[in-house]
This record gives structure tokens, C-alpha cells and sequence, in this order.
């Protein structure tokens, strides 16, 4: 089963939201496509760190989201912001949203993949 998605604005917008009210901070890098367009999501912990987010749809058709670092985006700001800037160029519709937390939360309540 297939679950439906709020529109990416809506879900960017609670994603900054649940930051902000735990003392983090959130914004949004490039606004992509309102309704559907997919979301990239940098961590950075202000000491230099960051780990990356992707969206990756499940066998059960529900979104979940996996940390790059396994692929080498990370674990410094340098490498995941070139991940952001390849990502843009890749598709226009992307979200990139970074969340800037010392303890390095993502504030995700999809699953998270390491």
C-alpha cells in the first residue's frame, strides 16, 4: 500500500517547525516543487560536522529516509554541501533544507536508515 504524501511545502515547513521548537535551527536552502518535489536534508552540528538525508521509498511504498555516509557525503559541511549543489543541479524540484543542531538531530518522524 501506497501512503500519501502531504505536500512538500506542508511537510518542509513541520520539518523546521519540530527544529526550531527544540532550540535548533531550520531553513530552507532552495524551494523546489510545493506539491511533490523530493527533499535533500543537511545536519550540521556547528563544529564542522553534517550528514545527509535522502528520501528513498520502501517495498511497502512508505518514505523513509537514509544518511549518506555510507556513500561518502560527510561526515564534514565541505562534502555534504556539494552533495546540496549537485542535488540542484540534478532537479530543479528539490528541496534542500539544512537543520543546524549541536547534538545533530534530524527531527525526522520517518524512519531513518543508516
Amino acid at each position: 500500500m501506497f501512503e500519501e504524501r502531504l505536500p512538500t511545502q506542508i511537510w518542509v515547513e513541520a520539518l523546521i517547525r519540530r527544529a526550531q521548537l527544540a532550540g535548533a535551527a531550520g531553513f530552507v536552502v532552495h524551494a523546489g516543487d510545493a506539491a511533490r518535489g523530493d527533499v535533500v536534508i543537511k545536519v550540521a552540528d556547528l563544529s564542522g560536522g553534517a550528514r545527509v538525508y535522502v528520501p528513498r521509498t520502501g517495498m511497502d511504498g512508505c518514505r523513509r529516509f537514509a544518511a549518506l555516509d555510507a556513500q561518502g557525503v560527510g561526515p564534514d559541511e565541505a562534502s555534504a554541501d556539494d552533495y546540496f549543489n549537485r542535488a540542484r543541479q540534478r532537479d530543479a524540484d528539490v528541496w534542500l533544507v539544512e537543520i543546524e543542531d549541536p547534538q545533530g538531530r534530524h527531527f525526522l518522524t520517518e524512519p531513518v536508515e543508516p
